[in-house]
C-alpha cells in the first residue's frame, strides 16, 4: 500500500514530456518562480524567469545556441570547426557546451576582472581561454576585438561576436518572450532586467510588446558604471557611464546592435545600486531559498523597484540570470565585501551568510 501510495503521489508531478535531444534539446523552458515575500510586501506579482535551470546554468544558454547554428546556417563554421568568442564569461559557458554537442573546438577571450570560478568551469569544459587586460571597447586590444582577429586567423573557424550578432536577440524572440507570455498567461504587466550584450533584454521586450498590443511597460535595469539609464533617462542625449560595480556581465559603454533595435520600445530605466543587489542577493537566499548571482539580485531588485512604480496589483517578470555558484569566492567573502564597503549594506540577521573569511 506505502509503494502504492508513494506511485501515485510522484505520478502527479510527473509531465508528458519526452526526453530532450542531448544538452542542446534541454535548453530553454524554464520554470516561472513567484517571489512571495517581494510579491506580499509589494502587493504586486513579481516573478523571476529561472534562468539558472539551464543546462548550462545560465540565461546565455539561449543565445550561444542561436549563434552557433546561425554559424551554422551562414556558412561560417563546418564541422571540426572553431568557434571563437569574446565574453566576460556566462555566454563562453554556454558556447563551451554547446561546442562539446556539435564536435566544435571553442576559444574564450573575456577579461581578467572575472571571477577564477568561470575560468576554472570554461577550462573543465573544454575551452582554451585567454583572459586578457580588460580596456574599453574602443581599445583594439579590447577582448571582443582579439576575438574577432584570431577568429579570422584561422581557417573553418566563426567569431559569433555576441554583441552585435542579432542571433542572440532572435533567441529571446522565439523563445524566452513566449515563455514568458504563456507562463503567464498574458496577464504581465511589466518587465525588466539588465543589459550586457542587449539581447535578453531587447529580444524579451520586443516580443512582449507585440504580443501585449503595447501594453506591457519595459524598464531597463542598470549598474553603476552604465550608460544605459543615462542613456534612455535622457532620450537618447547623455552616455554617462560615471561610478562602478561589482556585478559582472552587465552593463554597457555603448548601444549594442542587439539593443537598438528595440531601444524605442523601453519606457523607463532604473539604476540600481550595488548595496541594494547586495541585500537583495542575501535576501533572497534567506527568505526563499534562491542562490543568485549579482546580476540576477540586480533584476530582482529592480522588479521590486518596477512594482513600487506601478503600484499594486501588477505582474512584473524578470530575469534570474544564474546562480551565485560563479562567484561564490567573492560574494560571500567577507573580506572582498569589506573591500568594496558593501558589508554595511548586509542586514546584520543576514550576515550569517558570509561564510567565507
Amino acid at each position: 500500500m506505502l509503494g502504492r501510495r508513494l506511485y501515485s503521489a510522484a505520478s502527479r508531478h510527473v509531465t508528458s514530456a519526452r526526453p530532450t535531444d542531448g544538452f542542446v534539446g534541454a535548453i530553454g523552458n524554464t520554470p516561472l518562480v513567484r517571489i512571495g515575500s517581494l510579491s506580499k510586501e509589494t502587493g504586486c506579482e513579481i516573478l523571476g524567469k529561472a534562468e539558472f535551470m539551464n543546462p548550462g546554468g545560465s540565461v546565455k544558454d539561449r543565445a550561444a545556441l542561436f549563434v552557433v547554428e546561425d554559424a551554422e546556417r551562414r556558412g561560417l563554421v563546418r564541422p571540426g570547426g572553431t568557434i571563437v568568442e569574446g565574453t566576460a564569461g556566462n555566454t563562453g559557458i554556454g558556447l563551451a557546451h554547446v561546442c562539446r554537442a556539435k564536435g566544435y573546438g571553442c576559444v574564450i577571450y573575456m577579461p581578467n576582472t572575472q571571477s577564477q570560478e568561470k575560468i576554472d568551469l570554461l577550462k573543465m569544459l573544454g575551452a582554451d581561454v585567454r583572459p586578457v587586460p580588460a580596456v574599453a571597447f574602443d581599445n583594439p586590444d579590447n577582448y571582443n576585438h582579439q576575438a574577432r582577429r584570431y577568429a579570422e586567423s584561422l581557417d573553418n573557424a566563426a567569431w559569433t561576436n555576441q554583441f552585435d550578432n542579432t542571433a542572440n536577440r532572435q533567441a529571446h524572440i522565439e523563445t524566452t518572450g513566449p515563455e514568458i507570455w504563456a507562463q503567464t498567461a498574458g496577464k504581465i504587466d511589466g518587465f525588466t532586467c539588465a543589459t550586457g550584450t542587449g539581447g535578453t533584454f531587447a529580444g524579451t521586450t520586443r516580443f512582449l510588446k507585440e504580443a501585449s498590443e503595447g501594453r506591457v511597460k519595459s524598464f531597463a535595469a542598470d549598474p553603476p558604471g552604465s550608460v544605459i539609464y543615462s542613456y534612455i533617462k535622457s532620450g537618447g542625449k547623455v552616455m554617462d557611464r560615471s561610478g562602478s560595480s561589482i556585478t559582472e556581465g552587465i552593463g554597457q559603454g555603448r548601444i549594442t546592435a542587439n539593443l537598438q533595435p528595440d531601444i524605442h520600445l523601453v519606457d523607463d530605466a532604473l539604476r540600481i545600486p550595488d548595496a541594494d543587489t547586495v541585500r537583495m542577493l542575501f535576501r533572497l537566499l534567506d527568505e526563499e531559498g534562491i542562490y543568485l548571482g549579482a546580476s540576477s539580485a540586480l533584476n530582482v531588485a529592480a522588479a521590486y523597484e518596477m512594482a513600487k512604480a506601478l503600484g499594486p496589483g501588477n505582474t512584473i517578470v524578470t530575469i534570474m540570470a544564474d546562480g551565485a555558484y560563479r562567484y561564490q569566492s567573492r560574494l560571500f567573502s567577507r573580506k572582498w565585501l569589506e573591500s568594496k564597503g558593501l558589508v554595511d549594506a548586509i542586514p546584520a540577521h543576514l550576515q550569517k551568510y558570509i561564510a567565507l573569511a
